[in-house]
């Protein structure tokens, strides 16, 4: 029986991972910037002009959304170490979609190499 791991390593064999340092090169020339953790890791925060839409609502969004329709949309994909990404990498993949590449290490890799992230403003109690 797979494990979440054995899924995981099977979908990194098959998606192109962007090293870190690479990431905001590959992000620029993006279409779309896709943080598929889930909404309260989003709102913790999240890499400046990324959309969110959740691992779990992928498939179902991208089908469901007229703009996503081209399948030769450029996409850079992250989620918290990589493991989502990969496997939503690759959903998107088998859907058809011809230029997905996602972030090795995700979002840790991303603020451990002290890039920019979008933060929430705490409220202002007066």
């Amino acid at each position: 029986m797979k494990t979440a791991h054995d899924l995981v390593a099977a979908a990194k064999t098959r998606v192109h991972e962007i090293p870190v340092q690479d990431a905001e090169r590959a992000i620029q020339g993006a279409d779309l910037l896709l943080d598929v953790r889930e909404a309260d890791e989003y709102a913790a925060g999240h890499l400046s002009g990324a959309t969110h839409i959740s691992r779990g609502m992928l498939e179902f969004k991208f089908s469901g959304n007229p703009a996503l329709q081209p399948r030769d949309l450029k996409i850079v994909l992250y989620c918290k170490t990589s493991g989502r990404a990969a496997l939503s990498a690759v959903a998107l993949q088998d859907m058809g979609y011809l230029n997905v590449q996602s972030i090795a290490g995700g979002f840790d890799a991303w603020v451990a190499a002290g890039k920019p992230v979008v933060t929430p403003e705490a409220p202002a109690f007066e």
